[in-house]
């Protein structure tokens, strides 16, 4: 049985000054995390011009698989420094 999870993490970028700086440092930042084989999406706060909710999903056949998956994610978006993980929190879909 595969195992879907979904990570939601909650970002707040103190250097964007205009929603284009925002939309510039995502994209980037969604192309990277694609490499790690997850699907990122931005789903909350497009309007804001220094914060962002991303929902990340990630399927395995082991759950201990996809958790590994999710940390490096958010080892990779803390490492590039450009935001701030604010919050984040994982669900497990059956």
């Amino acid at each position: 049985m595969p195992f879907v999870g979904l990570l939601s993490i909650e970002l707040h970028f103190p250097d964007s000054q205009s929603l284009k700086d925002k939309r510039g440092v995502l994209r980037s930042l969604k192309d990277r995390l694609r490499k790690l084989n997850v699907a990122v999406a931005e789903v909350d706060h497009h309007d804001l011009l220094q914060r962002s909710r991303l929902a990340i999903a990630a399927v395995g056949s082991e759950q201990s698989l996809v958790q590994q998956s999710f940390e490096s994610v958010v080892a990779e978006v803390e490492r590039k420094g450009t935001g701030v993980v604010v919050s984040s929190e994982v669900e497990w879909l059956s």
